[in-house]
């Protein structure tokens, strides 16, 4: 008689870098051990706090909040400026930690990731004991402490870190069928993963104040009370957090970062105080379309649909637009995405001040044949534009940039010196 297949429940864990800019930055300098640290520009006090250690926390300091404030509320409070390329490095070091236990490791931000155990048992023991071997790596190697939670699905492992590995002294916790009544099922529904305030405000007027509130009924039932309370298309989201409440969560672990990309986007925040002409605006406009395209190439995609996005105000009320225009052929040639950006621009802006510019290429394909046309070269324009890419990979962003960024209105050689709008 043929033996039976068991199938093995999943083991999957969802690592935690503690306070995990504010952490690197501490395990750097040794005086600061016992400080209170956040990581902000100490420069702009009207900027915001990235990060902050427990020590800062206790002291009442919260990420997002202005650098004045914080520093009002904690006088010792040491701001040290954000080092993105850094913490980039130190992310990449610990997910070749994580490699080391298993090969299935999925970044969920800088400093999260997914990790599929279920393999890794036999070799190095119950997953609460990879998840201390874990953390005793990479607070060794990077000075960072890791929160652990584990659970048979990708969603309890991150319901198991938010609301109890982080606050469990040993940073580890486990969250599964045993124990999801008398754990998960008790917390209030806003500490439900992805439950923001609006949605937590329809539940309570349901009456559905738990999460155990949502896993107790029937999923018929749910459906019936969303659409009274939400209307006739509420179904799917009746199902995705019907499902969550229960930890149902079917989705792989999946090693990298990402599959093929639907966009390339770049947008700025501005100080509206210094764009309120259209020739300041514009600078930005073909900077913006220049990094898109250098990534599109870089990345091998061409594509068709130009997106322009932008915030305007006039100091008192505050309008923004989104307007897409499709190309006769794709591209990722800048000055034929600089053409339609600048079309869209001008036909929908209103004429106020504008405090952020963004613009997107989609309907992305692979560039194949250059499509040549009567009276532009493009295969020369391509091998332009590739050779200046080699320049800047080489020498950096601003090694070559349009004349109009030398003006006072261009941001090309400050984002030049930065990572997702910090400082490397």
């Amino acid at each position: 008689m043929g033996s039976e297949r068991v199938k093995t429940e999943r083991v999957i864990m969802l690592a935690d870098g503690q306070s995990f800019y504010a952490s690197v930055e501490k395990a750097g300098r040794p005086d600061l051990k016992n400080k209170p640290v956040a990581v902000g520009d100490p420069s702009r006090r009207s900027g915001i706090i990235l990060a902050a250690c427990p020590i800062a926390k206790s002291r009442g300091i919260t990420t997002a909040e202005r650098v004045g404030e914080a520093l009002a509320k904690c006088p010792d409070l040491v701001v040290i400026r954000p080092r993105m390329q850094t913490y980039i490095a130190v992310s990449l070091l610990i997910t070749e930690i994580f490699e080391s236990f298993t090969d299935q490791v999925e970044p969920y931000s800088i400093d999260e990731q997914f990790l599929d155990v279920t393999g890794s048992i036999p070799y190095f023991g119950p997953p609460e004991e990879i998840a201390r071997q874990i953390q005793t790596r990479v607070l060794l190697s990077t000075g960072v402490w890791t929160r652990c939670g584990i659970g048979p699905s990708k969603i309890l492992a991150k319901m198991a870190t938010d609301n109890f590995a982080k606050k469990k002294p040993e940073g580890i916790f486990k969250l599964d069928a045993a124990n999801i009544e008398t754990e998960l099922w008790q917390l209030p529904v806003h500490q439900m993963f992805m439950t923001a305030s609006r949605m937590t405000r329809h539940f309570k007027r349901m009456g559905l104040h738990q999460i155990g509130d949502i896993a107790r009924l029937d999923l018929g039932d749910f459906k019936r009370r969303m659409r009274q309370e939400m209307g006739k298309q509420s179904d799917i989201q009746a199902e995705y957090y019907w499902q969550t409440a229960r930890g149902i969560d079917p989705s792989p672990v999946v090693a990298g970062i990402r599959g093929r990309l639907k966009s390339v986007s770049h947008g700025k925040a501005l100080r509206s105080s210094l764009y309120r002409s259209l020739e300041d605006i514009e600078v930005v406009l073909l900077e913006l379309v220049v990094e898109v395209c250098r990534r599109c190439r870089r990345w091998g995609y061409i594509g068709r649909v130009v997106t322009v996005g932008a915030v305007e105000t006039d100091g008192r009320r505050t309008a923004s637009f989104s307007r897409q225009m499709t190309l006769p052929e794709a591209t990722s040639l800048s000055h034929e995405v600089a053409a339609a950006a600048r079309h869209i621009f001008r036909k929908y802006w209103r004429g106020m001040s504008l405090s952020r510019l963004h613009v997107s290429l989609t309907d992305l394909t692979d560039p194949g044949g250059v499509q040549l046309t009567l009276f532009d070269d493009r295969i020369k324009a391509y091998r332009l534009e590739q050779a200046a890419d080699l320049i800047k990979d080489r020498y950096g962003s601003d090694a070559i940039v349009s004349a109009s960024s030398l003006l006072e209105s261009g941001v090309a050689r400050e984002r030049a010196g930065q990572i997702g709008g910090h400082y490397k």
